[in-house]
């Protein structure tokens, strides 16, 4: 094949990569047992390198000025140089877990061979082997990179091994045929962009903005300009000078449906609550490193799909852009920065944001290097962290003949971020994880408790308020105090909620009103 130019945007993603921000995705997937290294090797060799060229491919910088870097073919690729087995150091725990994912998370690729490597973890204690996974972001974006390692996987245990004769023609659309069949048949894999983990916003309705790009130049200046004019974020533990050292944790999974029960209760979504436990919990890690986080808010740059999962499938590549999310940490009252974090949610769902942001990526990455850089340090100084979403399978899946029962992901973070949480949800649960400058935050875990905890406050307010809420119409005080809901609660007492703007009642309330309503008129 014949050198092909990196795109804009994934040109501007390959220089990014700083020795204090290396520009990799991170992830696990954690099995149910020992794995077969042998297996694991082939199952790469079939299923990756000869059925995605970009796996055998390495970077080469162009030699003329102003021109993009190039994929080539690696004339001495050894897939043993991308497969690595490694034992876990005594005692083999959850804290030897972390520091060995932390180290490996600090090192950089070579840049000399294409651009990912995995490594088979072997005696952690806690659970199976794990196959620890480092794939640069120039490669292709966390949703394009989701696929191709489900399209690794199978639907069931007993799929047929040895691998097939491969098919011809390439292509991201004949690799997913057996994977999209098996789904269809088995229901194994069906639903890969689960309802309930969807990205934060609606990926459609922002690529059909993106796509109508060329009628909104006026809509683009203002935008723009909003973006260029915002301060930047106050100085508070997660901003600082960087290290090369990143430490990362991880979060017990948690059950899906508590988090859209909670969601619902409050009003929300499933994103909402989990970006406003995320919100606490960064408030919480501020407080007990002895910071105010009262009154603040901090940024997080959100990536944004810019294409529909069909789409997601035809080519790898960065297809993505960014926004800029509000983190309310200075509000104390979980439901208070629960209906705050809602609110931020859906006027960025309706925002043209991202096609801004998308089309100044797209002008970094033919940019000189210095231009290059001042940027990506500018707009990452109005913000603190990234945060990120990647949707997983509903069911769980099988690799090289394993079931897999965890997933896992780290994002990077460019320019001066020290700062990124990762959410990704897998057969019905949801895991959190944070990654960190070691300089800034060397306890992530603590960040990872802290999310519990919020998640715990919100899941026990919920309870509260659905125990002591009428079912049927609800009882009204005649004379309530200013801005509270005007219900009345099972225990006699007048509903501590906040009405809603226009409303006499709560979110809760409302909708037991309005259901109410509804039941006489039928």
């Amino acid at each position: 094949m014949s050198r092909e130019s990196l795109s804009n945007i994934d040109a501007a993603w390959l220089h990014m990569e700083e020795p204090t921000n290396l520009m990799m995705i991170n992830g696990f997937f954690q099995f149910d047992g020992a794995v077969d290294f042998e297996r694991v090797q082939l199952t790469l060799q079939h299923r990756l390198v000869e059925r995605f060229v970009r796996f055998k491919q390495r970077v080469a910088e162009s030699r003329l000025p102003l021109r993009q870097p190039y994929w080539e073919i690696d004339p001495t690729f050894d897939i043993d140089a991308h497969l690595h087995r490694i034992a876990l150091p005594a005692p083999g725990d959850d804290t030897a877990l972390r520091e060995l994912i932390s180290d490996l998370a600090s090192t950089p690729l070579d840049f000399s061979k294409p651009l990912w490597q995995f490594h088979v973890i072997e005696g952690y204690v806690g659970g199976g082997d794990l196959l620890f996974c480092r794939l640069h972001h120039s490669i292709a974006d966390g949703i394009a990179l989701m696929q191709v390692l489900l399209s690794m996987c199978d639907a069931d245990a007993d799929a047929p091994w040895p691998e097939p004769a491969a098919r011809k023609g390439g292509g991201l659309g004949s690799l997913f045929r057996p994977v999209i069949g098996a789904a269809k048949t088995t229901g194994k894999v069906a639903g890969t962009v689960a309802d309930g983990a969807k990205l934060f916003l609606h990926p459609i309705e922002t690529a059909g903005k993106a796509k109508g790009a060329a009628s909104f130049s006026a809509n683009f200046a203002t935008r723009l300009g909003r973006l260029t004019l915002l301060p930047s974020d106050p100085k508070t533990v997660y901003k600082g000078k960087l290290g090369v050292t990143k430490v990362a944790a991880w979060s017990e999974p948690v059950p899906l449906a508590e988090v859209k029960r909670v969601g619902q209760a409050m009003g929300g979504t499933l994103n909402d609550t989990l970006m406003a436990a995320i919100s606490g919990a960064l408030r919480r890690y501020m407080i007990g490193r002895g910071e105010s986080p009262d009154g603040l808010d901090i940024r997080a740059m959100v990536p944004v799909n810019l294409r529909s999962p069909e789409e997601a499938l035809k080519k790898l590549g960065n297809q993505f852009a960014l926004v800029l999310m509000a983190l309310p940490i200075g509000i104390e009252d979980p439901l208070e920065r629960f209906l705050v974090v809602k609110s931020r949610m859906d006027e960025l769902k309706d925002s043209t944001e991202p096609v801004v942001v998308y089309v100044v990526l797209q002008a970094m990455g033919v940019a000189p290097a210095e231009i290059e850089k001042f940027g990506v340090d500018f707009y990452a100084a109005k913000t603190s962290l990234v945060l990120t979403n990647v949707p997983g399978p509903r069911e769980k899946l099988y690799f090289a003949g394993k079931k897999i029962e965890k997933l896992m992901f780290w994002v990077p973070q460019s320019g001066r971020m020290g700062l990124g949480v990762s959410i990704i949800s897998y057969a019905g649960e949801v895991i959190v994880g944070v990654i960190t400058d070691q300089g800034l935050v060397p306890d992530p875990e603590t960040i990872v408790a802290h999310f519990h905890e919020d998640f715990e406050e919100m899941k026990a307010l919920v309870e509260e308020i659905e125990e002591q809420t009428y079912k049927g119409p609800v009882p009204v005080m005649e004379e309530t105090e200013r801005g509270r809901c005007k219900a009345l609660t099972k225990a006699g007492t007048q509903c501590k909620n906040r009405a809603l703007a226009g409303s006499a009642y709560c979110h809760v309330h409302a909708r037991i009103v309005a259901d109410s309503e509804d039941m006489a008129r039928g």
